[in-house]
């Protein structure tokens, strides 16, 4: 077993993350915590193999974390501040993981991490796609993903999701009550959601399908919303679309 540690200074982060190792085999939880100082104890007493750990905390910084452990255990950054990637890298960091975190690019991380701890050890298959594919349609309705906003980790229910805008370094994800701006990029959300709910249908835009109201040409109507629809995406889009005609 990967005795783990899980350190962040917001409570639902940590319960995310705690939540995903008790659904590996391999990895059990030794302790998760608000407190780096804490933590850093913990790490330098030789309790722990594998650090998930937050970059942005008051009391300590994860680099600043970092340098202290000086290695005594290995790290997975978390965070929703991909400029800070690099600087782990460079501290020898096993990955890491931009919020909101995926189970399936948990357990990416997590296999490379093993391999890196226990190098003799058999990787296991991740479990997630198998339960997926036999998850009825109306699962749809109760499935959500966490997204990190201004200073609160917001749950957004699938089935609410409208459209998704695309805006540099920031996504925006409109719902028919709000909408919600976050830090990411537009790949790791299109990779997030389900094939068959949602399609990227521009360099700047994922439609949900079960929101769009009407296409006329190479445009999409969700609401009083006019989305284009790109020449790179176009092929794809309309081959679902047309399997979907009667």
């Amino acid at each position: 077993m990967i005795r783990c540690l899980v350190v962040d200074d917001e409570p639902l982060a940590l319960h995310i993350v705690e939540d995903y190792i008790s659904k590996v085999p391999f990895l059990q939880l030794v302790k998760s915590t608000t407190n780096p100082i804490e933590a850093l104890t913990l790490v330098q007493q030789g309790d722990v193999d594998l650090v998930f750990l937050d970059v942005q905390m008051p009391e300590l910084t994860g680099i600043q974390f970092l340098k202290i452990a000086n290695g005594k255990a290995k790290v997975i950054l978390t965070t929703a501040y991909p400029e800070y990637a690099l600087e782990g890298y460079e501290l020898d960091v096993v990955d890491y993981l931009l919020k909101p975190i995926a189970f399936d690019r948990f357990f990416k991380s997590v296999q490379k991490a093993q391999a890196i701890i226990q190098p003799s050890a058999k990787l296991i298959a991740i479990p997630e796609p198998v339960q997926q594919q036999q998850q009825p349609q109306n699962d749809f309705l109760s499935d959500f993903i966490f997204i990190k906003s201004e200073h609160k980790i917001q749950k957004v229910y699938l089935r609410d999701i409208l459209f998704i805008e695309g805006l540099k370094d920031y996504i925006s994800i409109f719902t028919p009550a709000e909408r919600i701006i976050t830090l990411q990029n537009m790949k790791k959300m299109e990779d997030a959601l389900p094939e068959r709910h949602f399609i990227r249908v521009h360099k700047s835009y994922i439609v949900s399908l079960n929101k769009i109201d009407s296409i006329e040409r190479s445009r999409i109507w969700i609401g009083d919303k006019i989305i284009p629809v790109g020449d790179t995406y176009r092929d794809p889009f309309f081959k679902i679309i047309d399997g979907k005609n009667i």
